[in-house]
């Protein structure tokens, strides 16, 4: 019996360790665990060529449906101009991953753009709850916050 709880125990201690070393779900750095490879398409968002942006990630879009591709073309997208589209593939990527705090953080920065403050604050609301100890994320969207509400 005490081999047999040693071993229940040496087992939930393993799933603990992983679950701690797990690639964190934001997309600006880090890949979804088994999820597509960004480089190109952050390389081309980092130059600013949404264009070519957008292009590369709805091939990748097509090999499955990933919240970080999602994320990402939807922020092509918004800064492209395409609103509408951008909004509707936020929607997706949050479908797919509730608690992705790069797709709510520029979900909200869409709101503060198209005149919706309120909406992004409750955005920020929820970053809030996502990380209580602040991140990246919901600094950025603050910032934003802040910025539209001196204009």
């Amino acid at each position: 019996m005490l081999i047999g709880a040693l071993k229940k125990s040496a087992g939930l201690a393993f799933i603990v360790v992983s679950l701690a070393a797990a690639p964190a779900l934001a997309m600006d750095n880090t890949l979804t665990q088994g999820g597509p490879d960004l480089t190109k398409a952050r390389a081309l968002i980092k130059a600013e060529d949404w264009a070519a942006a957008i292009k590369e990630l709805k091939r990748l879009e097509i090999q499955g449906l990933n919240a970080d591709v999602l994320n990402l073309l939807a922020f092509s997208q918004r800064k492209s101009g395409d609103f509408e589209t951008a909004y509707k593939n936020y929607q997706r990527a949050l479908k797919i991953d509730p608690n992705h705090k790069s797709a709510r953080e520029y979900l909200g920065e869409l709101y503060i753009q198209t005149g919706r403050t309120e909406e992004a604050r409750a955005q920020l609301d929820i970053l809030k709850r996502l990380c209580p100890e602040g991140c990246e994320e919901r600094a950025d969207l603050e910032e934003a916050l802040a910025e539209a509400a001196r204009k």
